[in-house]
């Protein structure tokens, strides 16, 4: 079986980002996993500096880990359920600036010595 990672970076509509938060971190996480695939998840919030550009305008990062033959049937279901009971999505979430990038490892993991 393959290992993925999916990369979702966002940000929350203007004024409610509290209710992002708890909706992302109590909820959607729980939700994503369950789609056959998932594995795992975390979240990120990004700090100053931002490194990468000057206008990189997200500011949260989700991270899933990803365990199938079919990455693209798995990303399909995902599809499939968000918006509807099983994934539903909230209000707060900026759902017009949402970059997902899925990921193939090419190396092992490294770690610095001991």
């Amino acid at each position: 079986m393959a290992s993925y990672r999916l990369l979702v970076l966002s940000n929350p509509v203007e004024g409610r980002e509290a209710e992002y938060n708890e909706w992302y971190s109590r909820q959607h996480l729980q939700d994503v996993v369950r789609v056959p695939g998932f594995v795992g998840a975390q979240r990120f919030q990004l700090v100053e500096p931002v490194l990468l550009a000057e206008n990189f305008p997200w500011r949260y990062v989700a991270i899933y880990e990803i365990e199938t033959d079919d990455l693209a049937a798995t990303l399909a279901e995902l599809r499939s359920r968000s918006g509807t009971t099983a994934v539903p999505m909230s209000e707060a979430i900026d759902t017009v600036n949402i970059v997902a990038v899925p990921m193939q490892p090419l190396t092992g993991h490294v770690t610095a010595a001991a």
